[in-house]
């Protein structure tokens, strides 16, 4: 079996399907795991779905993805536009980054238009809802050669 694909989420995505759902939809970041689980597992890959608030537990996971990932997506969400260490973290990988935004945040708050990863990243997609992230994962595999 290839290395898995791993799935980080950043700061409130625990809050997926209760948090504005507006913006970020009803479906929860539980749904979204399956819906991933379930594309990757189509493709013949697994994946590693982790969500943290805190900055620092990501960039540990982004070190250990170094090490044993086939792709890393990535929701950073606030810390897209603020993490300079995140980048950092991500510029050390050597597999393919794919950054995810529920929501289109270029017609969002004006200070929602910068992003640190997406200088690292082979694709943005933003503005698919949660949908963005099965895409992600059809993308991180298409990239790895798997069916």
């Amino acid at each position: 079996m290839a290395h898995p694909i791993f799935i980080l989420n950043g700061p409130n995505l625990n809050l997926l399907g209760k948090r504005e759902p507006k913006i970020y939809g009803s479906q929860t970041l539980d749904d979204v795991e399956q819906m991933c689980a379930e594309t990757a597992q189509q493709a013949g890959l697994e994946i590693v779905f982790r969500q943290s608030n805190a900055e620092h537990q990501l960039i540990d996971w982004i070190h250990e993805a170094r090490e044993t990932a086939s792709a890393i997506i990535i929701n950073p969400a606030a810390y897209t536009h603020t993490s300079i260490a995140i980048l950092d973290a991500l510029s050390a990988c050597t597999c393919p980054v794919i950054e995810v935004h529920i929501s289109n945040v270029h017609q969002r708050e004006s200070f929602r238009h910068h992003s640190y990863v997406s200088q690292r990243a082979e694709a943005v997609i933003a503005g698919c809802g949660v949908a963005g992230y099965v895409y992600a994962v059809q993308h991180a595999a298409r990239l790895n050669g798997s069916r």
